[in-house]
């Protein structure tokens, strides 16, 4: 298969390619790394803006919201192109993505002018506030509530394994306001400042390292937010939750492409049985670039598929936690050094991407959680592309 694109796409490709050729940021300027998905550094903030005020930080939004009315195929070029120098165009990547986007769907004028365009110009940060304990990636089975009390909500509760949370300025938080409704409703979405009294954030630390700080614990104590915070209707947070995943999901197969490719790169089969593997490897990316690019062509005539993405997430997350495992088995005992570097670094990306083995096997499994678990895609998979019955 080769993928090819109409003039337009490849003169929008080229005018990118020739605003990174004169933008980019340097290594030396780049030297101060990221701590979580919430924290910005200095360098990646003006990187951030420069992109949104060209209309290259998301391309496919309007030119008022960092964007130039890209169609898909030019969105993805734009992709194409910042994977191949393995560049981020944003370090808030759930704020940019998810919940500036989420305004910009649900949120009123005067949200998206006071938190979404900030968000996405780098002057705050935001993080998502979904799992609970004891609900996990189960959204309907949160139980922190928020009560009216005139025109403010007194919210109480618990998030968890909230990304960036203790460097973000405001939270995108999924509450209960209606413990009577039925699960899926009585949802409602606040976004609350970090700095409000009553909110407290824990970090803690992942496996792979007691440095690695960017999940949270969060709690709400009496936590008072104006009902002006509030993303769309009251009791219809779950339409907001499905389209705040939805941004997430649409071109998501492609970072999984990206990320299996640069597995493949530095995988070094040792054995028969490893080159076996990493053979089947190789045909799980080929099999999720042919599948990505059909759908791509599906979504550029306009033909709605989303529960094919389904296929696509499984898919890539599951080959890249394959392909890390496989790389890791291959270098025995040798893969459980840390810290450790198994790819060249590239200053405008992630440390953990070029890690050692064992730490890149451990976060693999963020893949098949985020963005919807794969039990999750499963039943998607089964329900509404393969038609089977519920259980």
């Amino acid at each position: 298969m080769q993928l090819s694109f109409d003039h337009d796409v490849e003169a929008f490709r080229a005018e990118f390619v020739a605003f990174l050729a004169e933008h980019l940021p340097g290594e030396e300027e780049a030297a101060q790394r990221s701590e979580s998905s919430a924290h910005v550094p200095d360098w990646a903030r003006r990187w951030q803006r420069l992109l949104f005020d060209n209309g290259w930080l998301l391309p496919g939004n309007t030119p008022e919201f960092g964007g130039r009315n890209a169609s898909v195929l030019q969105q993805y070029v734009f992709h194409e192109e910042l994977s191949k120098r393995r560049i981020y165009h944003s370090f808030n990547p759930q704020g940019v993505g998810i919940i500036a986007a989420s305004l910009l769907s649900f949120g009123t004028a005067e949200q998206q002018r006071q938190w979404a365009i900030p968000i996405l110009r780098a002057e705050i940060t935001a993080a998502l506030g979904m799992s609970e304990p004891g609900a996990g990636s189960d959204l309907a089975g949160l139980r922190t509530k928020a009560v009216r009390d005139g025109d403010h909500y007194v919210v109480d509760g618990q998030k968890v394994w909230t990304s960036g949370a203790h460097h973000a300025d405001v939270l995108l938080t999924f509450v209960r306001t209606d413990p009577d409704a039925p699960k899926h409703k009585g949802i409602s979405v606040l976004l609350i400042p970090t700095g409000a009294p009553g909110v407290t954030r824990r970090p803690f630390p992942s496996a792979c390292s007691p440095d690695d700080l960017d999940f949270n614990e969060v709690y709400f104590d009496g936590v008072r937010v104006p009902v002006a915070n509030r993303v769309g209707p009251e009791n219809e947070g779950w339409s907001v939750a499905n389209g705040s995943l939805g941004h997430e999901r649409t071109l998501l197969w492609l970072g999984f492409a990206d990320r299996l490719q640069d597995l493949l790169g530095d995988f070094r089969p040792r054995t028969e049985l490893d080159r076996d593997a990493y053979a089947g490897l190789v045909m799980d990316s080929y099999a999720l670039r042919l599948l990505g690019s059909a759908a791509l062509a599906r979504e550029s005539r306009g033909e709605q598929d989303v529960p094919a993405l389904s296929v696509l997430k499984v898919l890539g997350s599951e080959a890249v936690q394959s392909a890390a495992e496989r790389a890791l088995d291959a270098v025995g005992t040798d893969g459980l050094a840390h810290p450790a570097v198994t790819s060249p670094p590239n200053p405008l990306n992630l440390e953990h991407f070029s890690g050692g083995w064992f730490e890149r096997y451990l976060r693999s499994f963020s893949g098949t959680i985020a963005g919807g678990t794969s039990e999750i895609q499963r039943n998607i998979i089964a329900q509404r592309v393969l038609g089977l019955p519920r259980a």
